[in-house]
C-alpha cells in the first residue's frame, strides 16, 4: 500500500472556519458556540465548557480559533483566541454592554427568536445579573485587578471567568473531536497489531494530508485504504470501522456534510449492533455535527429523521446517549425549523 497513487488530481483545498466564531453565554449552565448548544457538565463552569468546544474547533481545523464571546453573565463582549493545545488569550479590550438590560431569554426547544433558521439554539437556562450601565471598555489594569479577585491569573473582567486559562477536559472527546485529536496527535494510528502492519503507513499519509489541508488527497487516500482494508479484514473489522470514521471526518472537512452524515449514521448502527454504546454515541455525534452543516432543508429533513430515530433508540439503552438528552432535544428543535424552511421553499 506504500505505492498508492491517483489517476485523478484535483486542486487542494484547505480547512477553514469563520473569521470570528460567535459565542453566547446565556447563564451559569447554558451557552452556544457558532449556534450549537453547549452545556456545562456536572462540576464544570460554563466558561470552561465554551473553551473546551472552541479548543475542539481549533483541533479540527489545525489552527487557532478566534471568537467573539457575548457573555450575559459578565455583561460584556470579549474577543478571544483559543489554540489547539487549549491555551487562550484575550485579543482585544473587553467591552461592557452599552446599556443595562435583562439578557434575552435563551431560545427554547421549539422557538428560535432572533436565530438563523436551521441553526440549533441554546436551551433555556438561568441568567446572570444585568450588565453595568456604563459603556467604558475594560482596560488591562481593570482586567488585572479582576484577575486577583477572580479564580486565577489572567481572569477576564474580574468576574471569575477563566478565559485566559486552558480549559481542563471534563469529558472524553467523542465524534469528530476524537478523530481530530487522533489526526493531530502522536498516538497509535491503528486499532490492532495486525492493522498496524498493513495500515500504519497509509494512515500516516492520510493524517499528514489532513494536517496540511490537502483534503481531496486525504479523501482519495482514505478511499483506497478503506477498500484494501475491507478486502483483507472484512467490512466489520475494527480497523475497517476506524478508517470509515476517518473517511467521514474527511468528508466533513471537504464540505460534503451529507456523505459525512450518512457514513457516521451507518457506523453508529454497526456499533450499536455490536453493543458498543460508547462508540455508537461518538458516531452519532459525528452524524449530528455533519447534519447541522447540511444546507438543503429537504435533505436535512431526510437525514434528520434517520438521525433522531437512531438517537432515540440509543438513548433508551444504557450508555452515554441516555445520560444527557439535551442534544437530542436540540436536534428535534432543528427539525421544526427545517420543516418551516422546506414549507417556505415549496411556496416560493
Amino acid at each position: 500500500m506504500a505505492g498508492l497513487s491517483f489517476e485523478k488530481k484535483r486542486a487542494p483545498r484547505t480547512v477553514g472556519y469563520p473569521a470570528a466564531v460567535p459565542v453566547r453565554v446565556y447563564g451559569p449552565e447554558s451557552a452556544s458556540v457558532d449556534g450549537v448548544p453547549v452545556a456545562a457538565a456536572p462540576g464544570e463552569e460554563i466558561q470552561q465548557a465554551v473553551l473546551n468546544r472552541l479548543q475542539s474547533l481549533a483541533i479540527s481545523v489545525g489552527a487557532p480559533i478566534h471568537a467573539t464571546v457575548h457573555d450575559d453573565l459578565a455583561g460584556c463582549v470579549v474577543p478571544l483566541e483559543v489554540s489547539a493545545d487549549g491555551s487562550s488569550r484575550v485579543t482585544g479590550e473587553p467591552v461592557r454592554l452599552t446599556a443595562p438590560r435583562t439578557p434575552d431569554p435563551a431560545p427554547t426547544a421549539h422557538t428560535a427568536p432572533g436565530g438563523t433558521p436551521g441553526t440549533p439554539q441554546a436551551p433555556a437556562g438561568p441568567f446572570g445579573p444585568p450588565p453595568a450601565a456604563d459603556a467604558r471598555p475594560v482596560t488591562a489594569a481593570t482586567r488585572d485587578a479582576g484577575a486577583s479577585a477572580g479564580s486565577g491569573a489572567g481572569t477576564a473582567l474580574g468576574m471569575g471567568l477563566p478565559y485566559d486559562e486552558p480549559a481542563p477536559a471534563q469529558t472524553p472527546a467523542r465524534g469528530f473531536d476524537a478523530v481530530a485529536e487522533e489526526v493531530l496527535g502522536d498516538g497509535p494510528l491503528t486499532e490492532t497489531a495486525e492493522g498496524a502492519e498493513l495500515l500504519a503507513e497509509p494512515m500516516g499519509r492520510i493524517n499528514e494530508a489532513v494536517r496540511a489541508g490537502r483534503i481531496d488527497t486525504a479523501a482519495e487516500l482514505a478511499e483506497r485504504t478503506l477498500a484494501e482494508a475491507s478486502a483483507v479484514f472484512g467490512p466489520h473489522h475494527a480497523e475497517v470501522l476506524h478508517v470509515r470514521e476517518l473517511s467521514a471526518y474527511i468528508a466533513y472537512l471537504g464540505d460534503e456534510p451529507v456523505r459525512a452524515c450518512r457514513l457516521s449514521l451507518e457506523l453508529a448502527r454497526l456499533r450499536r449492533q455490536a453493543r458498543d454504546g460508547e462508540a455508537a454515541y461518538g458516531n452519532l455525534q459525528s452524524a449530528a455535527t455533519a447534519w447541522r452543516a447540511v444546507r438543503d432543508p429537504e435533505e436535512g429533513l431526510r437525514l434528520g429523521h434517520e438521525l433522531i430515530g437512531l438517537w432515540t433508540d440509543l438513548s433508551a439503552e444504557p450508555g452515554p446517549a441516555a445520560d444527557d438528552l439535551r442534544p437530542l432535544e436540540a436536534a428535534r428543535a432543528r427539525m421544526v425549523r427545517l420543516t418551516d424552511r422546506a414549507a417556505k421553499a415549496a411556496r416560493a
